[in-house]
Parts: C-alpha cells; structure tokens; sequence
C-alpha cells in the first residue's frame, strides 16, 4: 500500500502565515500523492515556529500508516488539530515530518505568491489560449451557445474547456445560482443553472469573474461541462468524456 503514495522534493520556498506572523517556513518540503489529484506537503519538524503538541486523536490511512494529530500552540494561542504526523509510516520519507490542515494557516506562500485552496501540483499547466474555431453548445438538442471566438483552457489530464463570450450564449436560458468552486489555478467560480423547456440542469455552466493571473484570459466567459452537454467544433460533435465530473 505505500507505493501508493509517490513523493517528491519541492524546489520552492514554502511559508504558512498566522496573524502576519510566519509559523512555518522551509525550503526542504516534500510532495506527497496522498490522493491522485494534487499532492500534499510535508514539512521538516524544525521548519515550525512554535510548538507542536499530540491531542491524543489519532487516525488510520492504509497507505501512511497511522497518524497522530497534533495542536499548534504559538504565541499564547493554540490552534487545535493543525496538524499530523506518520511516526512510522511504511512510506519512509513522511517519518520525520509533519503535514498541516490547509484552513490552519491564514495564508500559504510558495516563495512570494500566494497559493489558494491547496497545494499546487507541479505536474499540472495551465494553458489559455484564443481560438478561431466554431463551437456550438447543445442542450436537450437546443443551441445554447455558438461562437467563433473561444478560449480554449488546456489542464493536464481533463478535457479541453470552452470558454465562451456572453454575448455569444442564451444568457436568457440561464439562471445564476449560489454555488461556487475555488481551484488554485484558476480562483473561484461562480455557476449557472440552463432551463430547456420544463427541464432544470442544474449548474452546469461556470466562469471567473475574477481568475487568478495564469488563468486571466478566462475572465468573464461561460464554460459548460463537456461531461454534460453536447460540444460541436468545427461541425464535428465531441463525444462526452468520462471524468470525475460526470
């Protein structure tokens, strides 16, 4: 079970911050695959600034081994179960360090940049980039969108996206709702829900208002879920692929 988790050096300088005060700071952290879509990271024990206490609550990972939580306790305040430990993991290398809860820190850095919402994989680009080509969006057999001018985000493993011009989609068919997603590449998404007729797909259309700088050239365009609609480009129908978003 352990070569279930793969591990790497991270070359960047990584900082957690609370109330403006650096508490963990190195620039010898690991990369842990504890699941396969992002990676995790692990500190040296020295690379914390305060003290690090076991609260008694301990879980089980079938691939770490098991795990001892711990609180933080910094600056006359303690911040309950910030973090754990694998003391004798069968992955050896997360033996000798420590992983923190993501919402522990007020902030993450990696060397000055802010990061958001967990760690970035460095085994994941982000690519925007303007196209010429034809797509059209197809709901219940109704066209939603038609446009000749997309911006087309490439990331890693997941289907080519389609970002489109709301002036070049059925805004009228589309209705805002109150759920939203963060990714530390692109920021936070807001959605839509499309009624066709009688029918309520619920959100399945998203955009930033405001993406992070890597992802700007989406900023204020429509995307559907390829997963859930039909995508024409260039008069030739994609089939809907199979994701976790399906």
């Amino acid at each position: 079970m352990a070569d279930r988790v793969r591990t790497r050096p991270n070359p960047k300088w990584i900082r957690g911050v609370i109330d403006g005060v650096t508490v963990v700071d190195s620039r010898d952290v690991l990369f842990a695959w504890e699941i396969p879509y992002y990676p995790a990271w692990y500190f040296p024990v020295d690379a914390v600034r305060g003290t690090l206490v076991p609260n008694g609550e301990t879980f089980r990972s079938p691939s770490r081994g098991e795990g001892t939580r711990l609180d933080l306790e910094v600056d006359g305040r303690t911040i309950p179960n910030a973090a754990w430990r694998h003391l004798d993991s069968p992955v050896e290398a997360l033996r000798d360090r420590v992983r923190f809860e993501w919402e522990a820190m007020d902030a993450w850095f990696e060397e000055d940049v802010e990061v958001f919402v967990h760690p970035r994989s460095p085994e994941v680009r982000i690519d925007v980039l303007p196209s010429s080509k034809h797509v059209r969006v197809f709901i219940d057999g109704e066209v939603i969108a038609d446009s000749a001018r997309p911006s087309i985000l490439f990331e890693a493993e997941l289907p080519s996206r389609y970002y489109l011009p709301k002036a070049d989609v059925r805004m009228d068919m589309l209705t805002a709702t109150k759920s939203e997603t963060a990714c530390p590449y692109k920021g936070w998404a807001s959605y839509w829900s499309v009624t066709v007729g009688d029918s309520v797909h619920d959100d399945i259309a998203w955009g930033y208002r405001t993406p992070l700088p890597e992802s700007a050239g989406i900023a204020g365009l429509v995307c559907f879920y390829n997963e859930k609609v039909d995508i024409e480009v260039d008069g030739v129908m994609l089939e809907r692929p199979r994701t976790k978003f399906s």
